[in-house]
């Protein structure tokens, strides 16, 4: 069995210039990174404004087991089926993160026949974007301690700098670090820490960004902290922002590529899900909407953490709309939530697939929540029987949802052309019906509850004593009014993990609110949610390697 790096480097690749210029782009409208690379130029962007949108598809998830149900490759594949359907189609995803890379997870560029190429740059260096990111964060980091050092004109309490800085490493020795050791010389010492790249506030704002006016503007409201007397303290009081939007000037751009059977695919910044909205950059889903006839595009997570973030944030902020929902669910994940363990949900089991199906059940209910059609994607494996598969089939289409089985990893865009027809004949003329679940200008103990009650399940919301501080603070100086992104565990639909299936009657507890005000949502934190993750035992990184010919090997 090839593996996919053996298929990613069997592809005949076509030159960028030709995948660009199938989308009706010249030569010149795209910045070159070598032969396969490239980004799409600001000009370019704008002359494509006029342009009115294609259909946009979101794929989503049930909640996921931690190896992933493959909904990048369900991404991928689809838009590769619709392109074989004589659809102009392009897929837009996030770019993968160098921790996940190197630890339990591996490459976040799809599988099998339908992955987007390079997958070896997608997955490593790239074009840049993470790198310039970080240094766009740390830099204000360095610049805000380099303030209040000299003379701190603004009193920002330095017990209470909010801005942490980052590293797109899986380093759990960073979490929690003490900076400024060694004399007055070197600064003040205080309690400080690292977060990945994909917390990043910086990564949030690129991906919500219209345009460079809007980046620098969203820059300038970041609360970087907080003074003695209490007031926030925002980048622009520095003047700093348009020092922090040049290093993002490249990285901006979104990038274009190319999947297995040369489908044109956006790759374009990558805020994590349960921190972050969990999605591709607006540019680039705007950018290829204004290319194309059919845009596939992924959330993070399942439809509870990256679906709702979707259409509760990105929809709006990027001013467009989603035309329907393709859920993808697996046999091995409705055994995880039928009770199955997971060494044994590669073993047939047709009966904790059955208990198991109150999840989808869950998730197909909250899609409607939206406005949204939908079509569910059954992702198969190697180890699922026809019978496991026909539980799920039937199941979905006695609850008057189509149902597609799909093999994408297997056979590329081939593997779903049936999903692909039925996708089609949700969306074909037919006048969007999104809308987001709650009221931006609700107070925001509702806007929680909202989220909570209605796509988790959650009876109540409860919050300790530093969650209603924040409250205050959030009231007290007019950011009650930004939408709310919760982060919550990826594992169960409530904030405890070890919940499996559908849990009811339970209680979601707020440790705290932070702001991300540039971003321009507000972060309820619920559980204990990780912003800088640690490496496995036995992490990828002890099966990458360079050849002498520079070619990687043990990426997958």
């Amino acid at each position: 069995m090839l593996s996919d790096m053996d298929i990613a480097q069997t592809v005949p690749l076509k030159n960028i210039d030709e995948i660009a210029g199938a989308l009706g782009l010249t030569s010149k409208e795209i910045d070159h990174y070598g032969d396969y690379k490239a980004k799409i130029r600001y000009s370019t962007m704008d002359r494509l404004a006029g342009n009115p949108f294609g259909k946009l598809i979101l794929v989503s998830a049930i909640t996921p087991t931690p190896a992933g149900e493959g909904k990048t490759t369900v991404s991928i594949g689809l838009s590769q089926a619709l392109n074989r359907l004589k659809q102009k189609s392009i897929v837009a995803l996030r770019e993968p993160s160098l921790g996940p890379v190197f630890g339990i997870k591996g490459g976040a560029a799809g599988g099998g026949y339908s992955q987007v190429l390079p997958m070896e740059d997608i997955n490593l260096h790239f074009t840049g974007d993470f790198h310039a990111i970080t240094t766009a964060n740390n830099t204000l980091a360095a610049l805000i301690d380099n303030h209040v050092y000299y003379d701190n004109d603004l009193k920002l309490d330095p017990r209470r700098i909010s801005w942490r800085r980052v590293l797109d490493v899986n380093d759990r020795m960073l979490r929690k670090i003490v900076i400024g050791l060694g004399g007055s010389k070197q600064g003040f010492p205080r309690e400080d820490g690292f977060d990945i790249t994909p917390a990043s506030e910086i990564m949030a704002i690129l991906c919500l960004s219209n345009n460079m006016d809007e980046l620098k503007e969203r820059i300038g409201k970041i609360t970087v902290g907080f003074t003695y007397d209490g007031e926030p303290v925002q980048v622009k009081q520095y003047g700093y922002e348009g020092a922090i939007a040049a290093l993002l000037k490249d990285a901006l751009k979104p990038n274009i590529v190319q999947t297995t059977e040369n489908t044109p695919a956006f790759v374009h910044g990558g805020p994590f899900a349960n921190i972050a909205q969990g999605a591709n950059s607006i540019l680039a889903t705007k950018t290829a909407l204004r290319l194309c006839d059919y845009v596939v595009t992924e959330a993070g997570f399942g439809f509870d953490l990256g679906a709702e973030k979707f259409f509760d944030l990105v929809c709006k902020y990027g001013g467009f709309c989603t035309n329907a929902v393709v859920l993808v669910a697996t046999v091995r994940a409705l055994k995880m939530h039928g009770g199955a363990k997971l060494k044994d949900i590669s073993a047939p089991n047709p009966k904790a697939v059955e208990a198991g199906l109150v999840n989808l059940s869950k998730h197909l209910e909250n899609i409607h929540k939206f406005g949204m059609k939908s079509v569910v994607a059954v992702n198969r494996f190697p180890t699922d029987t026809e019978e496991e598969l026909q539980i799920i089939v039937e199941f979905v289409k006695a609850n008057y949802f189509d149902v597609g089985v799909v093999d994408f990893h297997a056979k590329g865009g081939e593997g779903g052309l049936e999903l692909a027809s039925k996708v089609i004949g949700l969306v074909d003329k037919d006048i969007c019906q999104y809308h987001g679940l709650y009221d931006w200008n609700s107070p925001v103990k509702d806007k929680i509850f909202t989220v909570a009650s209605e796509i988790y399940g959650a009876q109540k919301v409860d919050y300790t004593a530093d969650a209603k501080a924040d409250l205050k603070k959030i009231n007290k100086y007019g950011f009650d009014k930004l939408p709310i992104c919760i982060a919550k565990t990826q594992k169960s639909l409530s904030d405890n993990p070890e919940l499996i299936g559908r849990p009811k009657d339970f209680l979601v507890t707020v440790r705290e609110i932070l702001i991300a005000s540039g971003a321009g949502f507000l972060i309820p934190i619920t559980g204990e949610i990780m912003r800088m993750p640690g490496l496995p035992k036995h992490p990828s990184a002890e099966t990458i390697d360079v050849e002498s010919d520079g070619n990687i090997s043990g990426l997958f």
